[in-house]
This record gives C-alpha cells, structure tokens and sequence, in this order.
C-alpha cells in the first residue's frame, strides 16, 4: 500500500466516522469484527486453559505408570531376595510368601509371581526326576515335573513354581525361554545382574489376546562371588519373574483423569528399526477426531531399558464446561453490545462536534460581520465627530471674525464719537460730560466682553503661532488660578498647520480646565518640544490624581476627547496618574504630515 492509498482510506473512514447522517451498518459492521474477536480471544483462552489442564492430567497418568512399574518392580526385588536369603526355598515357604503379599488387592495389575529354574541339557533328566519337588501336591503342584514344550535344546528356563497356582496350573514345568527373544532376554539378565524384559506379549487365562508382559530378575547361589560374567554365570539358579496385565496396569492410571473419554494407546518403541508394537489400546476401534477437534500429546514411559510411548487424546468439547461453552458467545454479546453502544456515543459525539463546529462557524461569520459593520460604523462615527469639531473650529474662527470685524469696528467708532464728545462737554456740559463718561466706560466693557468672546471662540494669538498660543494660554490660567503654572520649551519654534495648532491648544486648554476643576493642585508644569518630527507636550500636576472611575464617569467626555483628538492626528496618548500622585498627560504628534479631517476613503 502506498502512501496516496493509506490517505485515501484514513480520509475514507474519517468521512465515514464523522457523517452527519447515522452510518448503521458500519457501525454494526464495527461491532460484529470487535464482537468476533472477544469471540476469538474467549475460545483460544478456554482452549489453551482445557488445553494445559488435559496435558496436566496426562503428565499425572505418566506419573501414575511410572509409579506402579516402580511398585511392581520393588514386588519382583522382594521375592528375589526370598531366595537370596536361603540356600533352597521350597514351593510352601513361596505359596506363603506369595499369600502374604495380597497381591489381588494390593497389587491389582500382577497376575502372577513366579521362579524359573535354569536348566542345561546335560543335567535335564535329574532334574526332572528330582525328589525335592513332592511332598508339594497337597498345594496342587503336580507329582512329576515335564519339561515342555518337548525337544532338545542347550539351555532351558523351566517354571518351578507360580502364584496363584490355581489360575495358571498348566504353566508348570514350561521352558519360558523356548522363544529366541525371551531367551536372549534372560541370557542378558543372567549375564549382567540385573532386570530384563523381553518386551514380548504373553497369554494367559486374564489376557488371551497378548496383553500381559513379564519382568525377571535373576537369582545366584548364596556366598558366590559376581563381579564377572563367568562367576555370575557359574552361580546362576535361575530368575524370578512377575506377570502383569498391561489393560489393568494402564486403567488404574487412567482412572484418575477427570475425562472419561481419554484414550491412551500405548507403544513399544524399543527396536528403532522395526514399527512400534501397539501394548494397548483404551479404546479399540475408535475413530480418531481431527486434529482441531482433540487434544493429544505423546509422553514417554521408562519401561527397564525399553522405550514406551503414551499417545493421550481426548476430545476438546470433553474438557469444557457449560460455563466455558457459553463464555466465546457471552463475550461476543458483550463486545459486540459494548462496540455498538460506544460507536453510537462516538458517531453522537462526533456529530455533535461537527453542529458545534458548524454553528461556530456561522457564529465566528456573523460576528466577523458584526465587527466589519461596527468598525466601518465607528470609523464613520470618527470621521462625522472630526468633520463635527473641524465645523466647530471653523464656526468658532467665523464667529470670532464676524464679530471682531463687524461688532469690534462697530463699537470701536462708537467709542471714537462717544470719546469726542466727552472732550466736548466736559468744560459746557457738565452733567452731559458725566453721562458720555458713563457711556465710555460701558462700550469699553463692552470691547473687553467682545474682546473675551472672541478668545473663547479662537484666540487670535494662534494666528502667531503654537508657541505664543501656549504661553498666552497658560498666562491666563495663571491670572484666572492663581496657581503655579511653568512653561519648558526648549527655545522651540514649533511650526505646525493651523489645524494642527488648534488641536494641540485644545487638548492644553482642556488640560487645563481638568487641572483647575478637579485636580486641586498648587503648581502645573507645561513641557513643549519637537524633536526628530516629533510634536511632544506633556502637563503635570501635583494634585490628588487620576482614579479608576474618573475616566469612565458618566457625563465626563474630557479625557475621551483628548484622546479622540490625538487619534486623528496620528498621534499617541498617554495619561497616567495615582491616587495624591499628580497626573501626567503625555502627547506625541507627528509634524510632518499632518492627517487631516474629513480625507480619506468616504465609506457610508
């Protein structure tokens, strides 16, 4: 898969996830593969757990095996050593020996114990004709002892004695080495000392189809020397051996599985050249499940220097419970249910982020639209209070114009003849010299107010410049405050446009007011400089400072219109102040080029 692919898909399935409109059948789609994997992990779990306890119980029938031929051996060692212990034990010392072990009940798999006497051709007839043997019948041995099967040959190994006699009568007198490998098997035992099994199925009353093996153990002459093979050989009497049925030896260990359906088959797997020999079969006939279907492990057994192998197999259904059975599907319920919800909540979620996201969007538009339409509206509202206070100013220097030149000349030649004719009566006309004097006084009252009005309106110091303007301003705080008031301005010629200079002197004159009315102050400083094109007036005061809801007061537009007139110039505000601290208003003007009011693009 490349990498356009796996973007395609992870775009695919987003889409998929985040649609508006419920995808069902994803969802179930979703929940059935979650649903089938809890299936899976539940099934494998049960399995592996049913899985280890069958090869538990396996291990303990191996045990089991183990254990018993161990028992059965340490059976045949102890009726060795019966006859190591005395020089001739006779057939009544073996029966009680025998009888005493209880072998029926303690010992369920022996089906018998008994001792072959070795035998060579050369002494066959005194052996047969020997008077040791009678006086035994009473325990139903037979009188006379015949070897068979009849013929001649070099070495016989003939039984003697066994136990129970009653079951294996026609045994007596039986040359068990009349078959090569039991032969060889003995002829080994005799010549090494210790345990041979020749591993070759036997038939008896208990087990007619070949079930039943034999362990033997040889026996010496007491007091005879057996670090050799010629001195063990030369002290050999014969061998003593048990019986035993396989079947019964295997069900006694299978009886302790918890599945009653386990089949074990049992191999010998001593001769690697040749097919192993089947010993037993728990099940015979049955047809073997498949492989998926069961479970089955090989153990090996140690059978005295013969390899055996248990085949265990059991059906896997055998080994769970209802509880195990029911748990795939209960946990395929249970992600399947859980998957489904969860999808519903995420594709609720997700479709509530996406409205969300939706809804914010058109909210951001609005608003985005809103504050277009309120900034284009405030811009407006700047440029109608520019063009408002720029018709003001322009009023003002009509007004003040007007009246200086209509009224001012007016009653300055009212003056002129009312002068006249103070000189003329004052020697004829005393009482007419006293009413023009009167008259005098109030038209020059009259030019004071007019005088007045008109610096209200523009003082025409501005027409002198900013600097005069300045100090003629803060010559009339002086006289009106009374207060300290310094002026700093470097020796500056500040040359600025009319419009400029009328706002500057605005801002001074609002200052001022502010500083005259609520500041409480005893001493003001006033600095004006231009440097680097660069307008700077900053005013002082020592009063009792700028609080938090001075600016925002109801009614107050004094400071608003300060900095409403430095927003126009281009310029910068600053206006700081604490509590018995002082205020400080700091401007910066650019003079260079001057923005003027009412310019600009015209947005209605």
């Amino acid at each position: 898969m490349n990498p356009g692919q796996a973007v395609t898909i992870f775009l695919k399935s987003k889409q998929l996830l985040s649609s508006p409109r419920p995808m069902w059948w994803a969802g179930v789609l979703l929940s059935l593969g979650i649903g089938a994997l809890f299936y899976l992990a539940a099934h494998r779990t049960i399995e592996y757990d049913a899985g280890e306890r069958f090869l538990h119980q396996a291990h303990n029938a191996q045990y089991n095996l183990d254990s018993r031929i161990n028992a059965y051996t340490d059976v045949l060692r102890g009726a060795a050593s019966l006859f190591q212990a005395t020089e001739h034990v006779d057939r009544a010392s073996f029966h009680r020996y025998v009888s005493g072990l209880d072998i029926a009940h303690q010992f369920p798999a022996l089906d018998n114990i008994n001792y072959a006497h070795y035998v060579t051709d050369a002494n066959r007839d005194s052996f047969q004709r020997d008077p040791r043997r009678g006086g035994a019948a009473a325990l139903g041995y037979p009188a006379r002892l015949d070897i068979t099967p009849p013929g001649q040959r070099g070495e016989y190994w003939v039984l003697t004695m066994i136990e129970p006699l009653a079951e294996f009568r026609e045994k007596i007198g039986r040359d068990i080495g009349f078959r090569a490998p039991v032969a060889h098997a003995l002829a080994q035992g005799r010549d090494s000392g210790g345990l041979s099994a020749s591993g070759t199925p036997i038939n008896s009353v208990h087990q007619p189809h070949g079930a039943g093996l034999a362990l033997r153990l040889p026996v010496y002459r007491i007091d005879l020397p057996l670090d050799t093979v010629a001195q063990r050989r030369a002290a050999y009497l014969g061998s003593v051996g048990i019986g035993f049925s396989v079947p019964r030896l295997v069900q006694a260990a299978l009886e302790q599985m918890q599945v009653r359906d386990t089949r074990l088959v049992l191999y010998d797997t001593s001769q690697p050249a040749q097919p192993p020999v089947q010993l037993f079969d728990s099940l015979p006939g049955h047809q073997g499940l498949r492989p998926s279907e069961q479970f089955s492990v090989t153990l090996p057994i140690e059978f005295h220097q013969r390899q055996w192998q248990a085949y265990f197999s059991a059906p896997k259904a055998r080994w769970y419970s209802r509880f195990d059975t029911w748990l795939p599907w209960t946990a395929m319920a249970s992600g399947f249910t859980g998957s489904l919800l969860f999808y519903l909540l995420f594709h609720t979620l997700s479709s509530s982020r996406l409205r969300a996201v939706k809804m914010a969007k058109e909210m951001t538009r609005e608003l985005r639209t809103s504050q277009a339409r309120l900034q284009q509206s405030h811009h407006k509202l700047r440029r109608l209070a520019a063009h408002a206070d720029q018709i003001k100013e322009q009023e003002r220097k009509r007004i003040a114009r007007e009246i200086h030149d209509d009224l001012g000349q007016n009653l300055l030649v009212l003056r002129i003849d009312v002068d006249q004719l103070t000189h003329r009566t004052r020697h004829r006309h005393p009482r007419l010299h006293a009413r023009a004097m009167r008259m005098l006084g109030q038209i020059d009252s009259t030019i004071k107010s007019v005088r007045h009005i008109i610096n209200d309106l523009r003082p025409t110091v501005l027409d002198l410049g900013l600097n005069a303007a300045v100090e003629w301003q803060i010559a009339q705080f002086r006289a009106r405050s009374g207060m300290v008031c310094e002026l700093i301005d470097h020796d500056t010629d500040i040359r600025i446009d009319d419009h400029g200079a009328t706002a500057i002197f605005r801002i001074l004159q609002e200052s001022l007011s502010n500083i005259l009315q609520h500041a409480n102050a005893s001493l003001v400083r006033v600095e004006l400089s231009q440097t680097h094109g660069m307008l700077n007036m900053t005013i002082s005061d020592n009063g009792v400072g700028l609080r938090d809801g001075n600016r925002n007061k109801t009614g107050s537009f004094g400071l608003v219109g300060i900095e409403e007139r430095i927003h126009l110039l281009g310029g910068a505000c600053s206006i700081t102040g604490s509590p018995n601290g002082g205020t400080i208003v700091a401007i910066a003007v650019p003079v260079g080029e001057l923005p003027m009011p009412g310019f600009g693009p015209n947005v209605d």
